[in-house]
């Protein structure tokens, strides 16, 4: 069955992004449907899957993390405004099967795949 699991790690104290909030989406036509909302754990993973069994379908998602609040709450001193305040990782579900999205962050980048 399908799942879908995300972590965060903070690149730049090369450590996991731990206590990062974030909020999945649906993405159905121009609407954006809240599916669920969280925080990281010690590990900087999403503490349960964020789409598993019934609640998994096929389709457009969005992950949407809290950078810059995450930074300012480790010590980061950011502009105001800062580069990067929220992150939007848009992608699709096309499978039944595990998807795993890690996002890579500092306040001034980030990068992101499709994990295992």
């Amino acid at each position: 069955m399908g799942r879908l699991s995300t972590h965060v790690l903070d690149t730049t104290h090369g450590r996991p992004g731990a206590g990062m909030r974030f909020t999945l989406f649906r993405l159905e036509g121009d609407a954006r449907v809240k599916l669920a909302e969280g925080e990281t754990n010690e590990d900087g993973r999403a503490p349960k899957p964020l789409l598993e069994g019934e609640g998994f379908q096929t389709g457009r998602y969005q992950l949407v993390y809290q950078v810059a609040a995450y930074f300012r709450a480790q010590g980061v001193s950011l502009p105001d405004p800062p580069f990067l305040d929220e992150v939007t990782l848009s992608f699709g579900l096309g499978e039944d099967r595990h998807y795993h999205v890690p996002l890579l962050v500092s306040p001034f980048g980030y990068t992101t795949y499709r994990g295992s």
